[in-house]
């Protein structure tokens, strides 16, 4: 009798220890995970600090030009204070933060669009070597800015996988760990550009 008692404490024992050794798996690697996010959330926000930063550059340089429109130039400062006034950490990635956070954006983005449509207009400008190589960076900054977001959403989905998948839902909820909203396409971005010549 004593050593079926002493049998079932120790697989009592047992079991607490694999529960416990399972737990804090679980729970490392969500931390793990909720760094990453934050990680991959900071180099977008490098990417678009890049952008940002250009965008003086290119007013200034662009300002030069004789009889440049003020009105896009002052629509992309305006955007550009705007994007860059719109900042939360990887903690706040709620629906409603994103949402804030990509309009601020694509203004900016439609402005340096406009500012990029006007330019053709100048001849002068648009054979100017520093507008020529401000405007290489600004596709190039676009294109890391791409590969950022992708990165993130790459993160956040593998995050929220985490979160949301049994057993590990159960430690998520405990430690309050929620699934984080990622970037989604611009509004209007599943229509195709209409062409007429």
């Amino acid at each position: 009798m004593k050593g079926t008692k002493n049998l079932g404490w120790l697989i009592l024992i047992g079991l607490i220890l694999i529960l416990g050794v399972w737990g804090c798996s679980g729970y490392n690697g969500l931390v793990k995970q909720d760094e990453v996010v934050k990680n991959t959330w900071n180099n977008v926000n490098t990417e678009y600090q890049k952008r940002a930063d250009l965008v003086d550059n290119l007013v200034n340089t662009v300002k030069g030009a004789a009889n440049f429109e003020k009105e896009t130039l002052t629509g992309l400062v305006e955007a550009r204070a705007k994007a860059t006034s719109v900042n939360f950490t990887a903690d706040q990635l709620t629906p409603e933060n994103m949402a804030k956070f990509q309009q601020a954006q694509s203004q900016m983005s439609g402005a340096l669009s406009r500012l990029l449509a006007v330019v053709e207009n100048y001849p002068d400008l648009k054979a100017n070597q520093n507008f020529l190589q401000l405007q290489g960076q600004l596709e190039g900054i676009e294109n890391d800015v791409r590969g950022s977001r992708r990165t993130f959403n790459d993160a956040i989905n593998t995050y929220n996988t985490k979160v949301r998948s049994f057993p590990t839902n159960i430690f998520a909820g405990m430690f309050g760990f929620k699934a984080k909203e990622g970037f989604k396409a611009d509004e209007g971005a599943e229509k195709a550009p209409k062409v007429q010549f």
